[in-house]
């Protein structure tokens, strides 16, 4: 499998993020694990896809990627990484970095020692630095909340809670996992910046999800009970007779529960979708209706100046 986020989403390396967005929406749907159970490689692919969207989507993880300063991982190169901490930092910053827990530890060790023999038996005392770092989550475990079990740089592994309804961009704070302080001083906290995934059906506006849901033209006449897909499962909706196109249903408590709020909406957006082939039945259908029934939808338009 190409390692390639270009590659991976089939997009030129000239794409505009919109292209980006397109494609990754598009493979998605083709590849979500929903559709392919139990099939192993989908499911390989569909992670692929993800990490790879993850990368590209983010216009200054692009850059650097282009740039050859990080790999298609988002990790940083062995010959990039000293520089870029050493000469994107001012001067009182020039000992901060994005490494792991161990350089910490062996700064800790040097200012033990400085600041032990010259502080009169170690009086010199701070707090560790805090770390920062990212962790990817599913869109419908940040929705719903869930437990994962991360490994942080120095080798310890923690079991880190996901609240329900954590958003795009939010920071969990994990007390005492930073950096250990200097002269006996506490250790920092790690702060996990959190990535929700995009997902190929559902889209977040507050505590509200979005659907948009495909239905027949026979449905969107005659009505119909039909099941629609929320973040807690699958469940039954009614179509009104006479629906159309852009018409919103609304399943009250079907978003998402951040809080101690009450959980939000589901908005369900219906697209009318007409069969892959208008055969002679169904043409011969709408010409009898027609012509008893005639109506303009485009009637307003033709009053605007």
């Amino acid at each position: 499998m190409s390692e390639d986020p270009y590659q991976i989403l089939g997009v030129p390396r000239t794409a505009t993020q919109s292209d980006i967005r397109k494609a990754y929406r598009k493979r998605a749907k083709e590849l979500h694990p929903d559709l392919h159970p139990g099939d192993k490689q989908v499911e390989a692919k569909f992670k692929a896809l993800s990490a790879a969207y993850h990368l590209l989507n983010n216009p200054d993880q692009r850059a650097r990627f282009d740039r050859g300063e990080i790999d298609a991982s988002g990790a940083e190169r062995p010959q990039q990484r000293f520089y870029r901490n050493y000469a994107d930092t001012d001067q009182a910053g020039r000992y901060t970095s994005a490494g792991g827990a161990g350089e910490f530890e062996d700064l800790s060790d040097i200012f033990s020692d400085l600041f032990g023999q010259r502080g009169g038996g170690g009086r010199f005392r701070t707090v560790g630095q805090d770390l920062h770092y990212q962790l990817e989550v599913e869109f419908l475990d940040a929705a719903n909340g869930a437990r994962r079990r991360i490994t942080l740089p120095d080798g310890n592994t923690i079991d880190l809670a996901i609240p329900p309804g954590t958003r795009d961009g939010s920071t969990l704070r994990l007390k005492g996992k930073g950096a250990p302080g200097f002269g006996g001083g506490a250790r920092g906290d790690a702060l996990i910046e959190i990535r929700v995934r995009p997902h190929p059906v559902f889209q977040r506006k507050g505590d509200d999800i979005e659907v948009d849901l495909p239905i027949t033209l026979y449905e969107a006449v005659l009505g119909a009970k039909i099941e629609v897909p929320t973040i807690s499962g699958r469940v039954s909706m009614t179509v009104p007779k006479g629906s159309n196109t852009g018409d919103v249903l609304r399943l009250r408590g079907k978003g998402v529960k951040s809080g101690q709020g009450a959980a939000g909406d589901q908005r369900v957006k219906l697209q009318v979708v007409l069969p892959e082939r208008v055969d002679p039945d169904l043409q011969a259908l709408i010409e009898t209706w027609r012509r008893a029934h005639p109506y303009d939808p485009r009637e307003a338009l033709r009053r605007v100046s």
